[in-house]
């Protein structure tokens, strides 16, 4: 372990702003950024703190606190998702909406970055409660968002249906039915055919671009995925039926490993039918935490933040690793993956195939026509492929790793249309 990284607290280690902010510090200075323009970045345009009072079932009136980060909205409209869940903190979702501005940045869309949060348990709220508090999030930031301003999107516990109550609420307020408000909605409302499955495709479209580099087939490639949620089982799907070997998947409530490949199509069913992973007949049972570890050549950590730190990275045994979830490696296991040249295809490049189609949708809604699923799975690959090239080419031309290579190349590209449009005063 380096110096840098024992000087660190777990405490500092975990927050994902300061995660956020020293990749982002690391990487202004070797791009040599003006100072104004580094402090211009390093700060959010706009952060929202509303407190919201909901009707309960029960009768009560209960109170909750939510969240929206404007980060920037230099390259257009600030993007990102509405995420609901007890442990939510301004400084995730600050640390979120800074990420989703490189995000952009790296697949070359034209948003900015944004998140939202509202600090609630929803496992253990009814439906109408939900739509209650999700509708009146909605009014509490009517002003601040809209097709032109700031575009949510769905996130960790928000669906379709949520993206469908805050269309319609912003719509009933707006006295017209306006689409583009968000993403992520269902299909017969402004949806985008391809949407559910795109950061799963992303994922998998960066993993064949990786393994070619490396010089790997597909059928040869051993794959670990955490999380079976709508990123990870659609990644593991998809990457089976191409004919990756996926040997393990991890989840909370139980993990499976069958070093010969599980079938994933039959695990999906297995879940749907039982609520659960556990009992899968086709596969051991294994511990999460343990799995993480073992030897594979592709590890998808596709769950949550701050997976892979310093005190387990340096057992990392992957050849490369592909951050399907946001802010899943933290700054200081960088170093360690970094000194035992570990590919990493890092989240701001590897789980875009989400946002990218998420613009699809967005630029489909305002034109009023909508495309072939066949077409936005062309299209995302189209840009995916395009941006791993920019971040490996980057990496190979200024000699850092693809993360820094990642956020110095959107950085730049923030930078420079800043530069373009001026500061106003």
């Amino acid at each position: 372990m380096t110096t840098a990284t024992k000087s660190v607290s777990l405490e500092q280690e975990l927050n994902p702003t300061e995660a956020q902010t020293a990749r982002f510090d690391l990487a202004a200075q070797k791009l040599n950024l003006d100072e104004g323009i580094w402090k211009v970045l390093r700060y959010p345009t706009r952060e929202l703190i509303v407190h919201i009072p909901v009707a309960m079932d029960n009768g009560k009136l209960e109170v909750f606190t939510g969240f929206r980060v404007q980060h920037s909205i230099a390259r257009g409209p600030s993007k990102g998702g509405i995420r609901y869940a007890p442990d939510v903190t301004l400084d995730e979702v600050r640390a979120l909406a800074a990420w989703m501005t490189w995000k952009c940045a790296v697949v070359n869309i034209p948003f900015g970055g944004a998140k939202g949060g509202v600090i609630c348990d929803p496992h253990k709220m009814s439906i109408g409660e939900l739509e209650r508090m999700t509708r009146r999030y909605t009014a509490e930031l009517f002003e601040f968002i809209g097709p032109e301003k700031d575009v949510p999107a769905p996130d960790v516990n928000t669906n379709e249906q949520t993206m469908a109550w805050i269309m319609d609420t912003y719509s009933m307020h707006m006295r017209q039915t306006v689409t583009a408000v968000v993403t992520g909605k269902p299909i017969n409302i402004g949806g985008s055919r391809g949407r559910r499955e795109a950061t799963g495709r992303g994922i998998m479209i960066v993993c064949d671009e990786a393994i070619k580099k490396l010089g790997l087939r597909p059928e040869s490639t051993r794959v670990i995925v955490q999380g079976f949620g709508n990123v990870g089982s659609n990644s593991a799907l998809l990457m089976a039926q191409a004919g990756y070997k996926i040997i393990g998947i991890i989840e909370v409530t139980g993990s499976l490993y069958n070093k010969n490949g599980i079938d994933v199509k039959a695990l999906s069913a297995y879940r749907q039918k039982h609520g659960t992973l556990v009992g899968f007949p086709e596969a051991e049972a294994a511990d999460p935490a343990e799995l993480l570890v073992t030897d594979c050549d592709i590890l998808i950590p596709a769950a949550t933040e701050n997976q892979i730190t310093s005190r387990n990275a340096d057992r990392i045994k992957c050849k490369i690793l592909a951050e399907g979830a946001n802010g899943p490696t933290t700054a200081s296991a960088d170093e360690i993956l970094a000194d035992k040249r570990v590919f990493v295809i890092p989240d701001i490049l590897c789980n875009a195939g989400g946002v990218t189609t998420s613009y699809f949708e967005w630029v489909q809604d305002r034109q009023g026509y909508f495309w072939k699923e066949s077409v936005v799975n062309e299209q995302l690959e189209t840009i995916m492929v395009a941006a791993f090239e920019d971040v490996v080419r980057f990496a190979e031309a200024h000699a850092v790793n693809n993360r820094i290579a990642a956020y110095m190349l959107a950085i730049d590209r923030v930078a420079y249309t800043i530069r373009q449009r001026g500061i106003y005063a």
